[in-house]
């Protein structure tokens, strides 16, 4: 690994647990402060959903392990291919941004929906960027890692943002009422965004239909 990571790497901070086997990375400079998260529940390969900053802090959190990177939309990708070089993990990415990384080992492009070992779902949510994505992790914790599909807009609230980066808004509303009739009834539990957090105050999930009915 040492072999080809640069001598000046910064320390950086490691992830922060956030709810069992869920953990959340410190913002990345070079996904515009996005976030990264570690999904590792016992009896299956952990996931990273989205690339945190490639640091020391974060390559010790992931050295040793086997496990799978998804990137929900191009904001995500960071230095995607400098980290999986580093922990070898396959990538799976949305097939409409496939040729974002050329020749990448072991990278995994999926079409309109994908199911993943055990209760882990993927849905392709155009909009925010061509090939965005969602990924539903049933379980325990009903988690629904929505990439910047929704991005923060206050303590306790996401929503769907235009902004100058947004590729087609006409298609990411329609990706929102696709997602609706796509989860069960009721879910999720919680919303876990890949964008900044900065506006939800220190929060780090917020709580989705099934927490709100509780």
């Amino acid at each position: 690994m040492a072999a080809f990571l640069p001598a000046e790497m910064e320390e950086g901070r490691p992830p922060q647990q956030v709810l069992p086997g869920l953990w959340v990375f410190p913002p990345n400079r070079d996904t515009q402060g996005g976030t990264a998260w570690l999904l590792a529940l016992p009896q299956r390969p952990p996931v990273l959903i989205d690339c945190p900053a490639l640091t020391a802090a974060t390559l010790a959190a992931l050295a040793g392990l086997p496990g799978l990177i998804v990137l929900t939309g191009r904001a995500g990708h960071g230095r995607c291919r400098r980290l999986q070089e580093a922990i070898g993990w396959p990538v799976l990415v949305q097939e409409q941004e496939a040729y974002l990384l050329p020749g990448l080992p072991q990278l995994r492009p999926f079409g309109a929906a994908h199911d993943l070992a055990g209760d882990l779902r993927l849905l392709w949510t155009p909009g925010p960027s061509p090939g965005a994505c969602v990924l539903h992790a049933a379980g325990a914790h009903d988690l629904l890692f929505c990439g910047r599909l929704l991005v923060p807009l206050a303590p306790g609230r996401l929503g769907p943002l235009r902004t100058a980066h947004t590729f087609h808004w006409p298609r990411q509303q329609r990706s929102l009422e696709r997602l609706q009739q796509w989860l069960p009834a009721g879910s999720p539990r919680w919303l876990a965004t890949g964008a900044g957090l900065g506006a939800l105050r220190g929060e780090k999930l917020v709580p989705g239909p099934a927490q709100a009915a509780q």
